[in-house]
């Protein structure tokens, strides 16, 4: 049944210049605005939206060869279904959560597994698939992971994460012949703009919380 569901989702929506757009990457356009657009407001359908569009991306990327994006989906569904239920009880006291800075160590934690996942995943793409943009694909693939974590956590620089990640996805989509896929990810940058000013502006309008002396 779920190959079947495949078969469908990747028949011919229409067609851009020469290159064929599938209706998963159709679906995966118009679920993917409505999932940004409702993380730039703070809302908590977002988990829910975002864990349909991964799983249409899934279908997109897999058929494309960009196998660490693909696999990449199946991990956005568990950090989707972590970050609805942080969103909701991890603000402490099980209250919900609310947009902070990400701390020091935070990046330097971050910054040493990127590099080493980063390493880790172009070896396995080079010696076990048929990628032909290995480091891009692993490269964007950890970049999209650890800006994923940030979100589940409502951290601001979430969206400078993503925006690095988008200005790679753009290119590397087109090389792909993705164009409709490149395009939403164009998308994605101005909300990811929109975004990081949208919760700065959250940061710098929570009451100040007094420091015991």
């Amino acid at each position: 049944m779920l190959h079947r569901l495949a078969e469908l989702l990747l028949q011919p929506a229409f067609t851009l210049g020469t290159t064929e757009v599938t209706w998963a990457e159709v679906l995966g356009f118009l679920t993917g605005v409505a999932n940004v657009w409702l993380l730039v407001r703070e809302h908590i359908a977002n988990w829910a939206v975002g864990i349909l569009n991964v799983l249409l991306l899934l279908v997109v990327f897999w058929d494309s060869a960009l196998y660490a994006d693909a696999g990449l989906q199946l991990v956005y569904v568990v950090l989707g279904l972590y970050g609805w239920w942080h969103w909701l009880y991890g603000g402490g006291r099980r209250r919900e959560l609310v947009v902070s800075r990400t701390s020091a160590a935070e990046w330097g934690w971050l910054a040493a597994a990127s590099v080493a996942g980063t390493a880790g995943l172009w070896l396995l793409l080079t010696r076990v698939t048929d990628s032909t943009v290995p480091w891009a694909d692993a490269g964007t693939t950890v970049l999209s992971l650890a800006a994923t974590y940030l979100q589940c956590r409502k951290k601001v620089e979430s969206w400078l994460v993503w925006i690095v990640a988008d200005l790679v996805y753009i290119p590397l989509y087109l090389y792909k012949d993705l164009r409709l896929t490149a395009v939403l990810y164009v998308v994605f940058l101005g909300l990811c703009v929109a975004g990081l000013r949208a919760w700065r502006g959250a940061l710098r309008s929570r009451p100040a919380v007094a420091v015991p002396a």
